[in-house]
């Protein structure tokens, strides 16, 4: 198939790796011309602008958005739109709120054009293993481009899940998910880390992943990590979020579902960016004013 692909950044330029790889023809777009030229190498035909890209495709047109979540794809959407027609589809496949999600498909729909919302899993490791896509919007327009969903997907790695905004709502669960299991992780090794036995982390990282219950890629790619650093003393702990724990919270107060390993792994994050803050330091002045216990100063 033909398909238009806007983002050539780790993720976009091994998702149109993989599709080239897949027979598909890639007209590829990026603000920096150095990615276009590297997809051009692999194959693609290069595009100049977001106009150059829609001259070259064909109708009925399919352009994947791969940008950042937020502004960058709201206003590429937007002159997507203006520059498409009716008939022609646009897939985000970044990590957007999916009520962005369900306004754009109803205010898309208006021009005639559809919108499918694509969350994807796999990260730099995606290009050889393959993206976990959860898909949602119109079913025809999903049949339709299913052969690039399949392309991208491992076998059985690829599903329509709802309508508008059905497959970042599930993308988002998914990293909700993400945030309880690496923090069960992070907590567990750091017991092993600390306690009397002198144990090899890395090494258990790796034996775990032999028929343990707790054995996952997460896990795999933790062993990774441990075997290049077993101490991780060239990382600072420092743990941003990029929004879904936080949509996934107010998804779980709005429907009354209990979220307590989320909610202390996301505020964990939030504390891993504080130094010396001010609510330990409170903590320190209370137990010295009603104790007289020891403190340190700063």
């Amino acid at each position: 198939m033909q398909l238009g692909f806007v983002g050539l950044g780790k993720m976009g330029l091994n998702m149109v790796t993989r599709l080239l790889r897949g027979g598909h023809k890639i007209v590829a777009y990026n603000r920096s011309s150095e990615s276009v030229v590297h997809a051009v190498g692999l194959g693609a035909s290069g595009a100049s602008s977001l106009q150059d890209l829609v001259s070259q495709l064909s109708a009925p047109r399919a352009v994947w958005v791969m940008v950042p979540a937020g502004q960058a794809t709201e206003s590429t959407v937007k002159a997507l739109a203006d520059l498409l027609s009716p008939g022609d589809t646009i897939i985000d496949g970044g990590n957007t709120n999916f009520h962005d999600d369900v306004r754009r498909s109803t205010e898309l729909a208006s021009k005639g054009i559809t919108y499918i919302d694509a969350g994807t899993s796999g990260g730099i490791w995606g290009l050889t293993e393959g993206y976990c896509l959860m898909v949602g919007g119109d079913e025809a327009a999903c049949s339709r481009l299913e052969p690039i969903f399949l392309t991208l997907a491992p076998a059985n790695g690829y599903m329509r899940v709802g309508g508008a905004g059905a497959g970042h709502y599930v993308k988002m669960v998914h990293n909700g998910i993400e945030y309880g299991l690496m923090q069960a992780y992070a907590e567990g090794f750091e017991l092993l880390q600390k306690c009397d036995y002198k144990i090899d982390i890395a090494k258990v990282s790796s034996l775990w992943m032999q028929g343990s219950v707790v054995r996952s890629w997460l896990l795999e790619l933790t062993a990774r990590a441990l075997a290049e650093d077993p101490g991780l003393s060239a990382l600072g702990g420092y743990v941003e979020d990029s929004g879904e724990g936080r949509w996934t919270l107010q998804e779980g107060i709005q429907y009354a579902v209990p979220m307590p390993v989320l909610t202390a792994s996301l505020f964990t994050r939030f504390r891993s960016r504080e130094e010396n803050p001010f609510g330990e330091r409170m903590l320190a002045a209370m137990r010295h004013q009603f104790g007289g216990h020891a403190v340190k100063s700063a």
